[in-house]
């Protein structure tokens, strides 16, 4: 994907209502001069982490996908939705967390990444990338903001690592976790091999505290948007109060130099960050070790093979 764009849609949404919705999107897509060639694949990649705990908190709100999905309905696209949770199926998940329910009667379809295709990151590190992925024309993010307490935050750049299929996503956890950076430059050199398209991402109820799963609600009442997931990362980061240093994937992203990696290089064609500014947004008070125990990665894989 191209990491050149520089502009950050930000736009406040005060509830998860469809049609509300639906029109922040189409106004985030316009200011970002966004189109959509009828007949274009489309891929939709919520964050379904899991759906076991927190009454859903920890993904995409259902309505989010589902005014997504309308709104490149609306503009012709063929649409499908999937990812590649850490427990269960994208299929169980999302009907586990309602989004099954919200895409009924849409000619929409859900799928669970899987065939893995063997892509070469430029780190000479290979990992297995779902064929969906490949297969899309645009692939569309659709992150939930929220605390990380591995990582400090999730956002744009990190909801893409569930392009990756299943168990492989624990396997380079627990291999490149703790060395060095491996495992942040990992998350940005997947970028450079995926296809472009947009990131909408979901702030109505954003999680603090901790997370991926065991945040708390925190409403942020944002939704917010980005061609470039380096540039959104760095706007939301500003957002929330928070230093962009303190954000292990920012600093390898501002390491690198790429696009967007510093504020004084944005642009906002909608709301300016002050503008939409939270207050009490709590990252992680410590973040844990990036790499899994061998005894994770085993219960885990079990219950993967028990949810299928």
């Amino acid at each position: 994907m191209e990491l050149s764009a520089g502009e950050v849609g930000l736009v406040t949404c005060g509830q998860y209502d469809r049609q509300l919705l639906k029109g922040r999107v189409e106004a985030l897509c316009t200011a970002l001069n966004f189109r959509v060639s009828r007949g274009s694949r489309v891929l939709l990649k919520p964050n379904l982490v899991t759906a076991v705990r927190n009454k859903g908190l920890a993904c995409t709100h259902p309505q989010v996908v589902a005014a997504v999905a309308e709104w490149f309905l609306d503009q012709g696209a063929a649409v499908r939705v999937g990812d590649s949770p850490a427990f269960g199926t994208a299929l169980g998940v999302m009907k586990a967390c309602g989004i099954s329910a919200a895409l009924k009667g849409l000619p929409v379809t859900m799928i669970n990444f899987e065939a893995p295709q063997p892509v070469r990151l430029a780190s000479g590190l290979s990992v297995g990338v779902a064929r969906a992925v490949g297969e899309c024309d645009l692939l569309v993010n659709l992150p939930k903001i929220k605390a990380h307490g591995q990582l400090y935050l999730s956002l744009a750049v990190k909801n893409y690592f569930g392009a990756v299929v299943g168990f492989r996503k624990s396997w380079l956890h627990a291999r490149h976790g703790d060395i060095d950076n491996r495992f942040e430059g990992m998350l940005v050199d997947l970028l450079g091999v995926l296809p472009g398209g947009i990131t909408l991402a979901d702030g109505v109820v954003a999680m603090h505290e901790d997370g991926p799963v065991g945040g708390k609600p925190f409403p942020l009442y944002l939704l917010a948007g980005g061609l470039n997931p380096v540039a959104l990362d760095t706007a939301l980061i500003g957002v929330l109060g928070l230093p962009l240093e303190a954000s292990p994937v920012w600093r390898e992203c501002h390491r690198r130099n790429l696009a967007g990696s510093t504020l004084a290089e944005l642009s906002f064609p909608l709301a300016s960050p002050e503008e939409v500014a939270a207050q009490g947004f709590q990252p992680p008070a410590r973040l844990r070790s990036v790499s899994f125990h061998p005894w994770r990665l085993l219960r885990g894989a079990v219950k993967r093979a028990m949810a299928r």
